[in-house]
């Protein structure tokens, strides 16, 4: 099967960004983009709702390395 050309990685809760970059380069790709999402979590403070920030998604964009031959 081939590979796709472009793949994300999201890194792990259990792993740090460093193994997400082993795991890329594991799998023949390269990082090209970083992108970081916060994540959110809802409370109810005194019956009014609030969005408080909990943790960072962090995903890796990665492009084949394609050898050369």
């Amino acid at each position: 099967m081939a590979q796709k050309r472009k793949e994300r990685f999201e890194v792990k809760e259990t792993e740090t960004i460093e193994e997400c970059l082993e795991r890329m380069k594991a799998e023949g790709y390269q990082p090209i983009r970083r992108m970081e999402k916060p994540i959110f979590e809802e409370r109810t403070v005194n019956s009014n709702k609030e969005y408080v920030p909990v943790k960072q998604q962090i995903i890796f964009e990665g492009l084949l390395v394609e050898s050369e031959q």
